[in-house]
């Protein structure tokens, strides 16, 4: 399994937008993520824990291989 990066949640957001996502609704710092019946909350904070990165990635069914690719 790969590395996932440092990133910040508007860095996920711009991913997951090229990866089919779009913005369901945001309430205060959290952004909802939805594609087909698959979707996954973004905290807006300048850096997200790895820990977190790879649970929010397990919510939305998407392999870190296939994240890591789509950033670049």
């Amino acid at each position: 399994m790969p590395k996932l990066p440092r990133i910040s949640g508007q860095d996920v957001i711009r991913t997951l937008e090229r990866m089919g996502f779009r913005q369901a609704r945001q309430r205060g710092s959290h952004v909802v993520m939805r594609r087909g019946d698959r979707g996954c909350v973004i905290p807006l904070h300048k850096e997200l824990a790895v820990g977190t990165l790879r649970g929010l990635l397990r919510q939305a069914g998407i392999s870190p291989d296939e994240f890591i690719a789509a950033i670049r």
